[in-house]
């Protein structure tokens, strides 16, 4: 499984929005948009996870690709790092 970070994403864009996009290049087992804790709206960018075959084929057909009005960054998620500088 391969985790996609999918930035730029327009503000009205939802989990099940998202999901249905990447559901075109393969089976989807997560997907999620970032939202701000406290206001709840989205933040702008979100996560797909999909199996490795189908997300390498999902970055190459969504990369710069135009979708909502916004240009797409899609690129393969890093691992979260720690903030506190250790």
């Amino acid at each position: 499984m391969k985790s996609i970070f999918v930035g730029n994403l327009a503000w009205s864009v939802t989990d099940e929005d998202l999901k249905a996009k990447f559901s075109e290049f393969g089976n989807v087992l997560s997907a999620r948009v970032v939202t701000d804790k406290f206001s709840g709206r989205s933040r702008g960018f979100g996560f797909v996870d999909m199996d490795d075959a189908d997300a390498a084929k999902a970055i190459v057909a969504t990369t710069d690709q135009e979708w909502n009005g916004r240009k797409l960054t899609v690129n393969e998620a890093k691992p979260k790092t720690s903030r506190d500088g250790a």
